[in-house]
């Protein structure tokens, strides 16, 4: 059976903006009162005087991928630096999520995983039951989780009523509560009219009515902009916050897992994400080192844990006969392989978009346009505005477009030179869109 991730993708007609709509959606947002039942207590609880409790529940639907888990574990880390009376739960789907650290204060919740395949179905991805038993047991656990955490605030990650409509239950039980009910999206979702159909299908536009006080978009209208170009997205705009790409912090190399060896020199880092469909890449930046031994740097490739077992074992075997290239599998924490290198090449998912700005590292994008054009899109437009440059077809075929990308890649402009200081400051943003929630008296700057 072969299986496939769950990507996604977005418009083609690029354009560029002026708009306060960031700073404008902050302050409707900290305008608005919190509900009756949280009134009691905002800031302090009044028979102990000390700061009221407060409790964040985060959904990320992961299937098969890095993406979402990654992307709400630097927002729960970030907020709790900053809220020392708060706690995060994320619930997710992701076979991996105990490979990663947490912060104290942060927690998770794992349901019965799911993968997609090819053809667009979903399966089981441990369990030997069907798909439709599996579904109702992860249902179950989300309701039931947001029953007894009762958060604040509910975060649902990219799918406005989780997977085939896990999500609604809880959705529905936390707006009788009361309780803050906010989709995040990532900057680029899908081609706007795809994505259209999709959330027609799915029943999404009356459940972002319903359901949902506040969206906020992880990214900037320059990049994507969904009020302006998903059809049915306009009569929501006075709910939806820009907030900026979420800023990565650096790592020390000794967060590094053990028996890594960097090259001892500025290297390119090859990054293909979760890696299921990381193949293409790979393959071609092995070819261009194959083929041209005088390409100046070396480069080190992270294949990612969901690539197949099979080619992972042959892409090892071709690096390993390659003087410089140095390859593993996964990194928990590949912030700390930004440091030294001398530039990027990947796909372009949304989490290593923000680590190349983080970093501010030339980098060259291959990004997929199957089975969606999220990539394309990003790249696309990041490459008009200056910020990464990119190869359009994914360069199949042509090791030498790869090779002359890595002879010139360190001496590119980084992305600082175009629009950096829009860009970072999502995680500042987001801050400020939960202060009306999590006592905003009691907010402290993020620890260091």
């Amino acid at each position: 059976m072969e299986r496939s991730i769950d990507g996604e993708f977005i418009g083609e007609k690029t354009y560029v903006k002026d708009r306060h709509h960031n700073s404008r959606q902050a302050k409707q947002s900290a305008s608005r009162k919190p509900p009756a039942s949280d009134i009691v207590g905002q800031n302090q609880d009044a028979s102990t005087s000390m700061p009221t409790r407060r409790r964040l529940l985060i959904y990320s639907h992961d299937s098969f991928g890095l993406g979402h888990l990654r992307r709400c574990r630097a927002i729960a880390h970030d907020l709790v630096d900053r809220y020392p009376n708060l706690s995060v739960l994320i619930l997710s789907g992701s076979p991996i999520i105990g490979s990663f650290d947490f912060k104290s204060r942060v927690d998770f919740v794992r349901v019965p995983g799911v993968i997609k395949l090819k053809n667009g179905d979903y399966t089981s991805l441990k369990l030997d039951i069907d798909l439709s038993t599996t579904l109702e047991i992860r249902r179950s656990i989300i309701t039931h989780t947001a029953s007894a955490f009762d958060p604040d605030v509910f975060l649902v990650d990219k799918e406005p009523l989780g997977l085939r409509g896990e999500v609604e239950g809880a959705l529905e039980l936390l707006t009788r509560r009361g309780r803050q009910c906010v989709l995040g999206l990532r900057d680029v979702m899908d081609e706007p009219k795809a994505l259209y159909r999709e959330w027609r299908r799915k029943g999404v536009f009356p459940a972002l009515e319903r359901y949902y006080r506040d969206i906020w978009v992880y990214g900037l209208p320059e990049i994507f902009d969904p009020i302006r170009e998903i059809p049915g997205m306009a009569r929501l705009a006075e709910r939806v916050s820009f907030t900026g790409y979420i800023e990565r912090a650096a790592a020390e190399p000794d967060r590094l897992a053990p028996g890594l060896q960097l090259p001892d020199r500025p290297y390119v880092l090859v990054m293909a994400g979760g890696g299921g469909d990381g193949a293409g890449l790979i393959d071609l930046v092995l070819r261009a080192y194959e083929t041209d031994p005088t390409i100046p740097h070396p480069a080190l490739v992270v294949f990612g844990p969901f690539m197949n077992s099979e080619q992972r074992s042959q892409f090892q075997e071709r690096a390993d006969r390659l003087p410089d290239v140095v390859a593993t599998t996964f990194e928990a924490n590949p912030e700390a392989l930004y440091g030294p290198a001398a530039g990027v090449v990947a796909m372009g998912g949304y989490n290593t978009f923000c680590e190349i700005l983080s970093f501010d590292k030339p980098a060259l994008i291959v990004p997929r346009t199957e089975p969606r054009l999220e990539q394309w899109i990003r790249a696309d437009r990041a490459a008009r505005l200056g910020l990464v440059r990119m190869l359009p077809d994914g360069g199949a075929h042509r090791p030498e477009a790869m090779a002359a990308c890595l002879h010139g890649i360190a001496g590119w402009p980084r992305p600082s030179a175009a629009l950096r200081r829009r860009l970072l400051g999502g995680l500042d943003m987001i801050a400020e869109l939960c202060a009306p929630a999590f006592d905003p008296e009691k907010r402290v700057a993020r620890s260091a």
